[in-house]
């Protein structure tokens, strides 16, 4: 019988169908992708490092390290690198890049790709260097160009294509360039203030135990101050950061399925409405309530399942673009292939989300009374609306369940589905107060078709809940997300900001200041800030030694407070970008026994200090004790130098320093200009070009901002789906109007007008309730979450919006305009044949 009816009514339920289909692939899709990225990058996670494990540090080795080194066979590589400006005399350009000085076998595992592919293979017998490939085509270098790095100027051997231990993001900033180990120390940019890196790479013993030798070793290393990774950590920590991406994505993808099953409600709701004459005459002839149940719950299970097998069928297809999409934010090559797990995963969602979100509407088969075959009537009751809470507690508990799944995290489970609860209710709630008004305040003057239209919102099995809930929930999403772009984008806006500096010199050694400010006076640009910096270590919190606190398995003391070489300054104001949250500022001081200092409110939070506490620092053997005096809370958004610790000025003028110098510069020209004239007099300083670094970072923010609303429009193309199916569901209901309008006198142009109006103002009120939703929440996540004024992008309200509603109208409008050009009687006899 399930068949038999269903057969008769598929028109009727494949487009919702398609719903469920467009969702599942959208979950399916992404789940699949990050198993699959998981996968090789464990895979994969010796050639990221190049080695087995590492030691680094940002101090040259002690001997107690040097101990331990030996005692592990010794590194078979090692590596110092920096950051530092490197001057190409060929083309008098210049450019910020990260020196890694390698000597020995390195990688171990991977390969070193380069261009030609024999520079790989003896560029550390020689004294020449290789540059990364896309530095070389934007200065327009080639092999055999030089490149000067502080004294040093070697020809350039090949171009570097791949080499393990890269970070993708800070080499679009700081691409690398490889010297001979051993020309590190002729360079002469090893001074004090620079912050290098010192890296040994072990090949391990096969039996090793690379998880245990983490668990004994790595707390020994931080003792002084040295760090061990090794590649199955490496990877972990790598595949979480990439997990919470798509995290972020499921969630998306889940609320385009979640979009899908709110269609698939309604339209089981009309459909059962439509099927309660035939449950009736069925119990007439002696059907019990089960059996007449179960026919309807065979028909969704049914298009439940055969959703859910071409929804997986389609996302695992989808996956394959992935890669693609994602090419320069992935860290490896990714190898696609099929889980078992997502596709079990796939086919059951759809099954249980059909079922789950039909049974509502299902129920009332079960207290259908024969009578109903004679006459209308009722079918609600307390057992109904009883029944009716538990589903409706099934639909939440599986929701939240899903969600832990996709999250792995209680908090945001709650906070998610909190978050659907929320905004369903807000749309549905704007879309009745709608409804409500238009019945309190109807404008009795307007001429027939606009009254009609507005009438038409309200008659029953309408579908204005349904559809105002698909389009407002997309529009939501898409403007959500262009949104936050803008404030991300507008948080690292330097131009925004008159005052804000768009270039910062590092290193620049004591002595130099003055003569790095006039160069950049003279050039016709404006120094901003000459800031000192010294560098430390925390000695001791409250009179504990580092050390005890950290063999202290009770202390919360953040790790990074007790190992961290931290740069301070000395001043005696407040900055742009702080806030005096506690306590009382002490510009300067003459007392050296016991120094009032200010900390950030998340250095204090870290080190679990108050008002008052007492902090030792010891400042290159000298040990400064120290008391908390102010608390500030630091816009570390800002592209500026900002600090976690300053000292008042008095103090440290006489300490071992280096300065950092931050300028305006007057465009791209003259900062190209600037920093060849400053490379080659002061080859020690490097230069950050914030507008340089903006553009990176813009560029992979509209990558993910790309990818984002590739996914959202998954919930846009389910909202067509659902308007599709919806319209189409609710088509015999317009046919008795239309045929009741045109035996009244009306004419074709005026029904056409009627519906178009009708669409019109269901598209104008799903997308302005999206929109208007989405202008609070990113304004809630403007000052919850990132702490930054909120300008909103035009793209929703000028391209979004206006596409939406039209689309609204030509969806609706294409459905109908079949009714309106045949005769009444023609239709009537096709509704009642079909």
């Amino acid at each position: 019988m399930a068949w038999r009816d269903g057969k008769a009514s598929s028109r009727k339920l494949v487009l919702f169908m398609a719903s469920i289909i467009l969702g599942i692939a959208a979950v399916v899709s992404i789940q699949s992708f990050g198993v699959n990225l998981k996968e090789n990058i464990a895979l994969q996670s010796k050639a990221m490092m190049g080695a087995d494990f590492k030691i680094d540090m940002e101090d040259p080795p002690e001997p107690e390290i040097l101990e331990i080194m030996d005692s592990l066979g010794g590194a078979q590589a090692k590596e110092i690198g920096f950051v530092s400006m490197a001057a190409f005399p060929g083309n008098q350009g210049t450019k910020l890049v990260r020196v890694r000085g390698i000597a020995g076998s390195f990688p171990f595992y991977g390969d070193l790709e380069t261009d030609p592919p024999q520079a790989a293979k003896d560029w550390n017998q020689k004294d020449v260097a290789l540059l990364d490939a896309t530095t070389m085509l934007q200065l327009d270098l080639k092999p055999g160009d030089s490149i000067k790095i502080g004294a040093v100027t070697l020809p350039i051997a090949g171009a570097l294509v791949n080499i393990p231990g890269s970070n993708s993001f800070f080499s679009s900033i700081a691409p690398p360039a490889l010297i001979p180990y051993r020309l590190i120390e002729a360079t002469g940019l090893i001074q004090t203030g620079s912050r290098i890196d010192y890296e040994f790479y072990f090949k391990a013993d096969p039996a090793m135990d690379l998880e245990k030798l983490d668990t004994d070793l790595d707390p020994v290393l931080d003792t002084f101050d040295a760090d061990l990774d090794t590649h199955t950590s490496t990877s972990e920590r790598l595949g979480r950061r990439y997990e919470n991406f798509g995290k972020f994505l499921n969630l998306v993808a889940f609320i385009a399925l979640l979009l899908g099953c709110v269609g698939i409600a309604s339209a089981i709701n009309i459909y059962i409405k439509g099927k309660l004459r035939s449950v009736a005459v069925l119990k007439c002839l002696g059907a019990t309530k089960k059996q007449s149940f179960l026919i309807y719950l065979l028909q969704i299970s049914g298009m439940g399942f055969f959703g859910g097998l071409i929804g997986t069928i389609t996302g695992l297809l989808l996956q394959q673009l992935f890669p693609y999409l994602l090419e320069d934010l992935l860290p490896v090559d990714i190898q696609m292939s099929f889980s078992l797990e997502v596709i079990i995963m796939g086919l059951l969602l759809g099954i249980l989300m059909s079922v789950l979100f039909a049974l509502i509407p299902l129920t009332g088969t079960l207290y259908i009374s024969p009578l109903q075959a004679l006459r209308v009537q009722k079918y609600a009751g307390k057992k109904k609306g009883k029944t009716e809470l538990g589903i409706l507690g099934g639909i939440f508990l599986f929701i939240l369940l899903f969600s832990f799944w996709l999250l792995k995290d209680w908090r945001y489970s709650f906070g998610f589905v909190f978050g659907i609860i929320i905004t369903f209710s807000i749309l549905a709630g704007l879309a009745k107060v709608f409804i409500k008004m238009i019945r309190r305040y109807f404008p009795t003057t307007w001429g027939f078709p606009a009254r009609q239209s507005l009438q038409n919102l309200f008659r029953p099995q309408n579908q204005t809940l349904t559809l105002v809930l698909a389009i407002g929930v997309g529009t939501f999403l898409i403007s959500t997300l262009y949104f936050t772009k803008d404030i991300l984008l507008a948080q690292a806006s330097i131009d925004a900001q008159g005052n804000s500096p768009n270039m910062i010199l590092l290193d620049v050694q004591t002595g130099q200041e003055s003569q790095v400010s006039e160069v950049i006076s003279t050039s016709g640009n404006r120094v901003l800030d000459d800031i000192p910096i010294v560098t430390m270590r925390v000695q001791s919190i409250e009179g504990r030694n580092v050390n005890e606190i950290r063999q202290d398995s009770a202390s919360n003391i953040n790790g990074w407070i007790l190992s961290h070489e931290f740069r301070v300054t000395y001043r005696d104001n407040l900055i742009d970008s702080e806030v005096l949250a506690q306590g009382e500022w002490i510009p300067r001081v003459k007392d050296r026994d016991l120094i009032p200092i200010s900390v950030s409110d998340n250095f204090a939070e870290d080190a679990e200090v108050e008002i008052g506490d007492a902090i030792s620092f010891n400042v290159q053997g000298v040990i400064m004790n120290t008391e908390v005096r102010s608390i500030r809370t630091v816009d570390w958004s800002r592209l500026q130098p900002n600090f976690s610790i300053v000292f008042p000025a008095g103090i440290l003028e006489e300490a071992p320093q280096f300065r950092v110098i931050t300028a305006k510069v007057q465009d791209e020209t003259a900062s190209a200009d600037l920093q060849q004239e400053l490379v080659k007099l002061f080859p020690n300083i490097s230069i950050l070009d914030l507008r340089q670094i903006l553009s990176v970072v813009e560029d992979i923010l509209n990558k993910i901002a790309w990818l984002i609303n590739f996914m959202a429009f998954f919930s846009i193309f389910t909202g067509i789906i659902v308007l599709l199916g919806a319209v189409r569901t609710s088509k015999f209901q317009r046919i008795k109007e239309s045929v009741l309008l045109r035996t009244m006198g009306a004419r074709s142009g005026q029904i056409l007008k009627i519906l178009a109006l009708e669409y019109l103002y269901l598209g104008l009120l799903g997308g302005l309730s999206g929109i208007l939703l989405s202008l609070i929440s990113s304004q809630l996540l403007a000052w919850l979450l990132f702490n930054a004024p909120f300008a909103p992008s035009l793209f929703p309200f000028l391209v979004l919006f206006p596409a939406i509603t039209l689309l609204v109208m030509l969806i609706g409008l294409t459905n109908s305009i079949s009714v309106i050009k045949s005769p009444p009687l023609e239709v009537l006899r096709k509704e009642n044949n079909g």
